[in-house]
């Protein structure tokens, strides 16, 4: 496990497990230490079903790839099945990371994937940054195949959730999910979307979102632990899904290339499609998760 530290921030990497960003804590201004996501006791990163805390990539495409495929309307192959609906999330999650740099405040971490009955062959790379006033992971995704490819990816961090947190963030639109999560048409917002006024965010029933023309910028307020989490990101991350569970104490804001079914759903990509890299092209983009008190 790797340590970094800067300023009140400090937060714990496990390269071997998915690249995954175990914990990110911040010293209050009362000295008091607050986790700005989500990190039961007991539990440690692994790679047979994704880590429900944390933070970690998704690549080499974000979110869910229905019966296993990838279809951009130009190529049309299938990836291997981690998901009984097919593929979630991508392959980065589930591989171990290789440490190119390290200080006390930052590291680089790379997964190249060059095996695989699929045509996917790239370069991944997250660089996670510390400095006095935040968390930063930049992601870059290059292609390393012979051919163009369909590529994607984003961010899939947990927030801690109570009964008095606040979600605020606007949005264009949004997915309209059928079963499974799996869309039915898209809908516009002419008032921001769910959370434009910061409500608080329920956590009676399942929550379910993958928005659309979000302007990058979210805020997670909790009254009663007196924390307020900002979210920002790279406009090349403006897809985000919001998902919870009924009865969970984690919330997911998690900034994605593309909107949920992207990689095989036409209606998807209609909107929201993966990017086409040419051989030795790159994908790139970041997210800053910050601290302050309210």
């Amino acid at each position: 496990m790797l340590i970094l530290s800067a300023g009140r921030y400090c937060a714990r990497i496990a390269p071997e497990a998915g690249g995954t960003i175990a914990a990110l804590d911040w010293q209050s201004p009362d000295g008091g230490t607050q986790p700005l996501l989500h990190a039961p006791a007991g539990l440690t990163p692994q790679t047979e079903t994704p880590n429900k805390f944390g933070a970690w990539a998704m690549l080499p495409f974000a979110n869910r790839a229905f019966d296993s495929l990838v279809d951009d309307g130009h190529t049309r192959f299938t990836v291997p099945s981690n998901n009984p609906a097919g593929t979630i999330h991508g392959f980065g999650w589930q591989s171990a990371w290789q440490v190119e740099e390290q200080g006390s405040g930052h590291t680089v971490l790379v997964h190249r994937r060059n095996t695989g009955s699929d045509p996917y062959r790239y370069l991944a790379k997250q660089e996670i940054r510390l400095d006095e006033s935040g968390m930063t992971v930049v992601l870059s995704l290059t292609n390393e195949a012979d051919q163009a490819l369909p590529f994607g990816m984003g961010l899939h961090p947990w927030f801690p959730c109570a009964a008095d947190t606040r979600l605020g963030m606007t949005a264009t639109g949004a997915l309209i999910f059928g079963d499974l999560f799996r869309a039915t048409g898209t809908q516009a917002f002419a008032d921001g979307g769910p959370y434009a006024d910061s409500p608080v965010f329920a956590i009676g029933a399942e929550t379910a979102w993958s928005f659309l023309g979000w302007d990058g910028t979210a805020r997670i307020e909790t009254p009663s632990s007196g924390l307020a989490i900002t979210i920002t990101a790279s406009e090349s991350l403006r897809c985000p899904v919001v998902w919870a569970p009924a009865g969970a104490d984690f919330l997911c804001v998690e900034p994605q290339s593309h909107a949920s079914g992207a990689p095989s759903e036409k209606i998807v990509r209609e909107v929201s499609p993966l990017a086409r890299l040419q051989p030795g092209e790159t994908l790139k983009g970041w997210v800053r998760i910050a601290a302050d008190a309210i």
